[in-house]
C-alpha cells in the first residue's frame, strides 16, 4: 500500500511528521478521510481528533481547529493547538471541561460570548477524549 506525507504544525512546533497510510480529520462540515493520491483540497478544521494511520496502528492527535491542505505527495495540517495523546494531563484537561461547562451554564452572569464558551468545551472534550483512547490501549 502507498503512502502520503503528514505534517501537522503549531505556530509553536511541529507536532507530527512522517508518512502514514491514511489521514481522519475532523473537518467544520465533517470528517474527512485522506488516502494517497487523493484530490487537492482546502478544508478548514473543527476541534476534534485527528487519526493518523499507518500500518493498521492509529496516532490519535488533539487538535483544536485550523486548516488542512491535500497536495498530490502530502498533507498538511496548520493547527490552531494539536497534541498526541501522550501529552495530554488528565487532570488538566477535566479541570478545563469542568470551567468551561461552568462558564457555559454562567454565561449570562459573567457576560462571556456563548461560542466562545462552547469552543472551549469542544477544545476540552476532544482532549479528554484522545487522553482516555491512549489510556485504553494501555491497558490492553
Amino acid at each position: 500500500m502507498s503512502s502520503i506525507k503528514l505534517d501537522i504544525v503549531t505556530a509553536e512546533r511541529v507536532v507530527y511528521s512522517g508518512d502514514v497510510d491514511m489521514v481522519i480529520a475532523p473537518g467544520v462540515e465533517g470528517q474527512l478521510g485522506i488516502l494517497p493520491h487523493h484530490a487537492p483540497l482546502m478544508a478548514l478544521l473543527q476541534a476534534g481528533e485527528l487519526v493518523a494511520r499507518k500500518g493498521g496502528q492509529d496516532e490519535i492527535l488533539a487538535i483544536s481547529g485550523g486548516f488542512l491542505e491535500v497536495r498530490p505527495d502530502r498533507v498538511i495540517v496548520l493547527a490552531d493547538a494539536a497534541e498526541r495523546a501522550e501529552e495530554i494531563d488528565m487532570a488538566r484537561a477535566q479541570a478545563a471541561r469542568k470551567r468551561a461547562e461552568d462558564r457555559l451554564r454562567d454565561r449570562k452572569a459573567i457576560g462571556l460570548d456563548e461560542a466562545t464558551a462552547e469552543a472551549a468545551l469542544k477544545r476540552a472534550i476532544a482532549r479528554l477524549s484522545v487522553a482516555e483512547k491512549m489510556q485504553q490501549r494501555r491497558k490492553m
